[in-house]
C-alpha cells in the first residue's frame, strides 16, 4: 500500500514552472521505501510503501511497489515524470551489481533524466554531513557503522545481519530482552519483560512466549525495543541495563571505525562527528545516551538525520564525489 503526506504543496514553488527542474530522491531499507519528488528549492510530494529490498521481496513485486511509489510522490507533488532531471536511489544492497541494474532499468522506465543508484548508508552520510567527512551509526531493525574520510574513502563495521551482529539494533534488543530475563528469572530476579512482551504478543504463557520466540523475524524482535523502553521508564533495572548495552555496542563499533579510519590515513578530524539514523537511536534515549557517554572524545548529534535529505542533495547534483 502507498501512503503520502498531505503537507506539501500541489504545485511547484520558488520558480517558472516550464524551466523548474524536479528531483526524485527515494530510500529503500530493508522493511519500508520512501519516496520524495522535489524542485531546486522545496519538497512537493511524498509516498511509502513497503520494502523493495530483492532479498525481501520478489522482482515483481519489488518492481510494481518502486513504479507506483514514484508516481504516487510524483502526483501528490503535481510533477510530470517526464519533467524529472534526476533521481538518486539509496537502497539497501546496493553493493550488488544485479541489484544496482535491477534498479537503474526499474527506474529509467519511470523517470526521465539521470539516475544515480547509491547505497543507503551514503545517503544518510550525505544527510549528516553533506559529502563531507564524518562517522554515521544506522541502529534501526538492523545495525551497521560507516565512516567517511575527506578523500571520500569508506570504513564500516558490523552490518552483518541478525544471526552475525547487528549489535545496538533493534533486533539485538528484543533478542537480549527475553534471553537476560530469562536468565534473570533462573535466577531468582525479578523484571516486568517476559510478562510485558507475552502481552505484546498476545500470549499467555512462558511456554507460548519460547516457542513464539524461536519462529519470528528480525522486524517483529525490533519491535520488542519499544515495550523494553517501556519497562525501563518504570525502573525495571534490567530493562535498562539491556538498553545501556546496546548503546555501549554500538559506542564499540563506532570507535572501531574511527580506529580504521586513523590507520587508513584519514585525517585526524575525520571522525569526530558522530550522526545518526534509524528508530533505535532516534527514538530510545537511554540507548543515545549510553553510547555517547561511551564516546567522551566525539562530538554526537543530538537528532536523527533523514537519509532521504541525502538523496535528495545527490539528486540535486551537490555531492563532491
Amino acid at each position: 500500500m502507498i501512503t503520502g503526506w498531505s503537507g506539501c504543496s500541489s504545485a511547484p514553488l520558488g520558480g517558472d514552472p516550464e524551466t523548474m527542474a524536479y528531483f526524485v530522491a527515494l530510500d529503500g531499507g530493508g522493511t519500508k521505501t520512501e519516496c520524495w519528488v522535489a524542485n531546486e528549492s522545496s519538497v512537493l510530494g511524498r509516498a511509502s510503501t513497503g520494502s523493495v529490498k530483492l532479498m525481501n521481496v520478489d522482482e515483481a513485486t519489488a518492481a510494481s511497489r518502486l513504479g507506483d511509489l514514484v508516481r504516487a510522490a510524483a502526483a501528490e507533488g503535481g510533477v510530470a515524470l517526464n519533467d524529472v532531471t534526476r533521481t538518486c536511489f539509496g537502497l539497501a544492497g546496493s553493493s550488488s551489481e544485479t541489484v544496482r541494474k535491477w534498479a537503474e532499468q526499474t527506474l529509467r522506465s519511470v523517470v526521465s533524466g539521470d539516475v544515480i543508484i547509491s547505497g543507503d548508508e551514503e545517503i544518510a552520510l550525505d544527510a549528516a554531513f553533506h559529502g563531507g567527512p564524518g562517522v554515521l551509526v544506522i541502529a534501526g531493525t538492523g545495525s551497521n557503522i560507516v565512516g567517511r574520510c575527506t578523500d571520500g574513502t569508506m570504513q564500516t563495521a558490523g552490518g552483518w545481519g541478525p544471526m552475525l551482529g547487528d549489535e545496538g539494533s533493534g533486533h539485538w534488543i528484543g533478542v537480549e530482552a527475553i534471553k537476560s530475563a530469562l536468565r534473570a528469572q533462573d535466577r531468582g530476579v525479578e523484571t516486568c519483560m517476559l510478562k510485558d512482551i507475552e502481552s505484546h504478543w498476545g500470549l499467555h504463557s512462558q511456554g507460548e512466549l519460547v516457542a513464539f520466540a524461536n519462529q519470528r523475524s528480525r522486524v517483529e524482535f525490533a519491535e520488542l525495543t519499544a515495550v523494553v523502553a517501556k519497562c525501563a521508564e518504570n525502573g525495571d533495572a534490567l530493562a535498562a541495563s539491556v538498553l545501556e548495552r546496546a548503546g555501549h555496542e554500538l559506542a564499540e563499533q563506532v570507535s572501531l571505525v574511527a580506529s580504521k579510519m586513523h590507520h587508513a590515513g584519514c585525517a585526524a578530524t575525520d571522525a569526530l562527528h558522530v550522526a545518526f539514523t534509524g528508530s533505535v537511536l532516534g527514538k530510545i534515549s537511554r540507548v543515545r545516551k549510553a553510547m555517547e557517554e561511551a564516546l567522551p572524545n566525539f562530538v554526537v548529534a543530538q537528532k536523527a538525520v533523514e537519509p532521504l535529505e541525502g538523496a535528495l542533495w545527490r539528486a540535486r547534483g551537490e555531492q563532491k564525489f
